[in-house]
Order: structure tokens, then sequence, then C-alpha cells
């Protein structure tokens, strides 16, 4: 039977986050010894730490926010794509890619999976990938990089160009112990109502005899 494959950041209180943002943290408020029934946690975060989506509201003041959003643009057939070999990444990253049949796209880059340490480089997107992908009928971008932007970017030109061709953004996946191909993808959003953005437990599962997992 084949298995879904965890593709998230787990979540633990040394996980890097943005600068300057909130870390999350987690601990237990209540025990069991307390209560005399339950232990009971709680979480302080950031909404972009880990595995996470962006919401049109996180950079546009009039975009929609994470409950006003399709959940059906984050379960569907998806294509993960190795990309490591370009930066910047443009549309000539995927002139040899058939993204026919499939509405999601998941690029592998050169930056290595950490959820531990906060990059001080990552690989660039041309903006005119969003155009590209439009044409193609995607309609979700995934990176395994903190952000589509670079880290000192205050115009966000990836963020706004993805958002004006209506592709919704996925961020900080765990990719590279996936082989590139299709898949079936769940990265559902919780429906926090107001917010810019949610994290999420993004799993994928091999579709046919494409995209298994490496040994």
């Amino acid at each position: 039977m084949t298995q879904w494959i965890d593709i998230s950041q787990p979540l633990s209180n040394d996980i890097a986050h943005w600068p300057g943002d909130t870390p999350f943290h987690y601990e237990t408020t209540y025990s069991k010894s307390h209560t005399g029934s339950v232990n009971i946690g709680q979480i302080t975060t950031s909404l972009h730490c880990g595995t996470h989506v962006d919401a049109p509201f996180h950079f546009d003041n009039d975009g929609a926010t994470i409950d006003q959003l399709d959940i059906n643009l984050y379960i569907g057939r998806a294509k993960v794509i190795d990309v490591s070999q370009y930066d910047p990444i443009t549309p000539d990253a995927l002139t040899e890619v058939d993204l026919s049949c499939v509405e999601r796209v998941l690029f592998r880059t050169a930056l290595p999976n950490n959820p531990h340490r906060f990059p001080e480089h990552m690989p660039t997107f041309d903006p005119a990938l969003a155009s590209f992908l439009k044409d193609q009928g995607i309609r979700l971008f995934g990176i395994d990089m903190p952000s589509v932007d670079p880290v000192d970017s205050k115009t966000l030109d990836m963020h706004h160009a993805l958002y004006d061709h209506d592709i919704v953004i996925l961020e900080n996946l765990m990719l590279d112990h996936v082989h590139p191909g299709n898949y079936e993808l769940i990265a559902l959003p919780l429906s926090i109502v107001g917010a810019d953005g949610s994290p999420v437990r993004a799993v994928i599962k091999p579709l046919g005899n494409e995209g298994d997992v490496n040994g």
C-alpha cells in the first residue's frame, strides 16, 4: 500500500524563525498531576514558522485572509520539480517539464532542508515565472525555502506576481528526501479568521510509478 510522505518541518522550540519574528514555543501549561485528568499545552508562534501557507493579506491590506481561501487549492495532484541547478530560477528551468494534468508545483531548490537554521542565502525566483505558470494552469506554488522573495526584499515582487496570477503560496517544505515526479498533495491551512497565513501539515503520496521516496 502506498504510504503518505510527510514533507513538513516539525515544529519545535529550536526551529528557525524569520529574523525579528515571533519564534515557535510550546509548553505544557497544566500537567495531569495538577489537573487530575489531562495534560494541556499551549503554543505561541508566528503564522510563518515552519511549513506554512501565505494568504494574500500577508502582503496586501486588501487581500483575502486565510479563512477566505478555497481549501481545494491545497488538495490535489502536484509535481515535485528539481530546480537545484538554477539560481535565479526562471521559466527556462521548466522548458523540459511536463506540467499537463497538474495544478500544483513543488520546487526542490539547492537549499538544504534544515529547520534549525535560517538560511543566509536563498535561491531567487524570477517573477516572470508567475505568468508562465498561470499559462500552464498552475494554482499553487510550493517551495523548500522560508520565502518566495529574498530576505531583504521590501517590494515582495514574487509574492505579488503570484497573487496577481491567482497562484497561492506554500513555503518551507521538506523535499530533500523526495524524488521529482507526480504526487497527491494535502497541505490544508487552519481556518483562522482574519489571518495572514497558517501553519500546515503537508503530505504527499506518489501517483502511479512516478515520484517514489528515496530509500
